[in-house]
């Protein structure tokens, strides 16, 4: 059976870091993208971030960049994304998917797992 489970979220002050988890079984880690993507309420889900198998391809929503570093660790079967500089905005609920490709679009990812709050507030 495959699992993804988020960990890291909670409750943080703008300008602050946090860094989210993703911890997977049932599959081999090695051989899918992993992608993180995000959803506040009343919002559609959004992507964030994505990276390769191997993790030598990376991609990120343009207004994410600079401040998100997403990273995957095949060894220990998780993929991290470290959030920086955070912002009222980026109050979400956050995922982990796996796919084939490591794409933008969510429609490419077919395993999700339950997700992470993050919540940004002062």
């Amino acid at each position: 059976q495959v699992q993804l489970v988020e960990s890291g979220g909670g409750l943080v002050q703008p300008g602050g870091s946090l860094r989210l988890s993703c911890a997977a079984s049932g599959l081999t880690f090695g051989s899918y993208a992993m992608g993180w993507f995000r959803q506040a309420p009343g919002k559609e889900r959004e992507f964030v971030a994505t990276i390769s198998g191997s993790g030598f391809s990376t991609s990120y929503a343009r207004f994410m960049m600079d401040r998100f570093t997403i990273s995957r660790d095949n060894a220990k079967n998780t993929v991290h994304l470290q959030m920086n500089d955070l912002k009222l905005e980026d109050t979400a609920g956050y995922y982990c998917a796996a796919g084939w490709t490591a794409v933008p679009d969510l429609n490419a990812y077919h395993t999700w797992g339950q997700g992470t709050q993050v919540t940004v507030s002062s």
